[in-house]
């Protein structure tokens, strides 16, 4: 795949990750605890009727400096246990509110750092979401991990609570790429901890890359991905550095050392994606690599692809994502609402009530429309609109008018051979998923651009 520095300027511009939509830019203090309650109540005649759990634990022995999450650095065991007090607080607050019935397809736990706390803590969370919801007999239950504090016998007590599937958080396996971002190597060979996980039943392991990083070079990537090619592992992600200094300011360490510009890190990408489709991993949404017998590559084949704040899913499984803990956002059919970033505030304002909003956004029926454009594009790369608004009992003119919908904003992008556009179908090519976000910024209504508030999306 050609990409020239002609391409780069063209589309490499500012714009939403539409990892929600509207994006989190767009939610406000206006929505309170009582919203969410009321959107709680309204979910269980909502669909999807699954549902799917989060939980956030913000604790990281280190700040990477890469890092754009909600973290906090080393706390005392007090405090963990507090924390901990408070999600369980949480998690009985809103399983009174849904209907029992409903069960859960999905927990995801994500951080931070979350096997970086004891083993116990977990147990302890794992066994309470048990009491208070049903579990699907084939639920994915899932964590984010750090190799770096992995350990044998962790995953043996993951296996035992349930856990079948794993993220492992690589970013590059080139010491001095983890060096200069303050991230530690992983404990033991990350091929040996992949065939242990197997061995104890986990599927869809997760080995997960940042291109973008000060010191990669194409050389030094490719070396990266050919070791990442022999462990073999279900899914291999591929995160484009996301460089937010005016949000994260850690980040401004890295414009020290010097990062890839524009040119240099789609040349990575470019070349991680040869590499692994050459290896036989097919390429789904705009960062996934999975094996053809993948749960994901199946979904996307089928175009059953869906994506949230924790990263790609199937519809069959996907559920509304009721979220817990500091910084968490819940992702209703109706509303998103995001849970106070400050873990005291957030462990107090629970311990008062149950509840700690502290912003939120309530979805009217044409943004529930266009979040589903959206989703569509992002995760099949596929937009059929007669077939998507006999959905919602609307016309194809009716969507067209909603969306602000003019096919001559698709020009240039035809004609650089990223998308067809024929008989009400919008169609991605392959070379068009790198500039999935830019097609979803037409189909976008509400759409304010602007530099220094998105990353850019090339």
């Amino acid at each position: 795949m050609d990409i020239s520095s002609e391409f780069l300027l063209k589309y490499n511009v500012s714009g939403p990750r539409y990892t929600s939509y509207p994006p989190a830019n767009f939610f406000n203090e206006g929505f309170t605890s009582a919203d969410y309650v009321s959107e709680l109540v309204a979910s269980n005649k909502q669909k999807p009727e699954q549902i799917s759990l989060y939980i956030h634990i913000p604790f990281c022995p280190r700040r990477c400096h890469f890092c754009g999450c909600s973290t906090v650095i080393a706390q005392r065991k007090v405090v963990v246990e507090r924390y901990i007090g408070a999600l369980k607080k949480e998690i009985g607050f809103v399983a009174g509110l849904l209907d029992s019935s409903r069960r859960v397809t999905q927990v995801h736990w994500g951080g931070g750092t979350p096997n970086s706390i004891s083993m116990n803590y977990i147990r302890e969370i794992m066994d309470w979401i048990s009491q208070h919801f049903q579990m699907s007999e084939n639920a994915e239950i899932a964590m984010e991990c750090s190799p770096a504090y992995l350990d044998y016998p962790h995953i043996d007590q993951l296996a035992e609570m349930g856990f079948n599937r794993i993220s492992l958080g690589i970013q590059d396996f080139r010491e001095d790429v983890l060096k200069v971002v303050n991230r530690e190597a992983p404990r033991h060979p990350v091929k040996e901890v992949v065939d242990y996980l197997r061995t104890k039943g986990f599927r869809g392991i997760n080995l997960d890359f940042i291109y973008g990083l000060p010191l990669q070079t194409l050389e030094s990537f490719r070396k990266t991905i050919e070791q990442a090619i022999e462990i073999r592992p279900d899914r291999i992600v591929t995160f484009s550095y996301a460089h937010v200094p005016w949000v994260k300011a850690a980040q401004k360490q890295l414009e020290v050392i010097g990062l890839p510009d524009a040119t240099d890190k789609m040349n990575l990408f470019l070349q991680a994606t040869e590499q692994l489709t050459q290896a036989g991993y097919c390429p789904i949404g705009i960062d996934h690599f999975t094996l053809p017998e993948d749960d994901l590559t199946k979904a996307f084949a089928n175009k059953q692809l869906h994506r949230n704040f924790q990263g790609y899913c199937t519809l069959e499984t996907t559920g509304q994502v009721y979220a817990f803990g500091a910084s968490s956002i819940s992702q209703l059919w109706g509303a998103y609402a995001q849970n106070v970033k400050d873990i005291t505030k957030y462990m107090e304002l629970v311990e008062q009530s149950g509840t700690a909003i502290e912003r939120g956004y309530q979805l009217n029926q044409q943004e529930q429309i266009v979040r589903t454009v959206i989703n569509s594009i992002m995760c099949n790369g596929l937009l059929e609109m007669d077939e998507l608004a006999a959905e919602f009992g609307i016309s194809a003119d009716q969507l067209k008018e909603l969306l602000a919908y003019d096919p001559s904003k698709f020009d240039d992008l035809v004609a650089d051979g990223l998308m067809s556009l024929v008989n009400n179908q919008l169609r991605l090519t392959e070379k068009g998923f790198l500039c999935a976000r830019n097609i979803a910024m037409l189909l976008d209504p509400a759409l304010k651009r602007g530099e220094g508030v998105y990353s850019k999306t090339v």
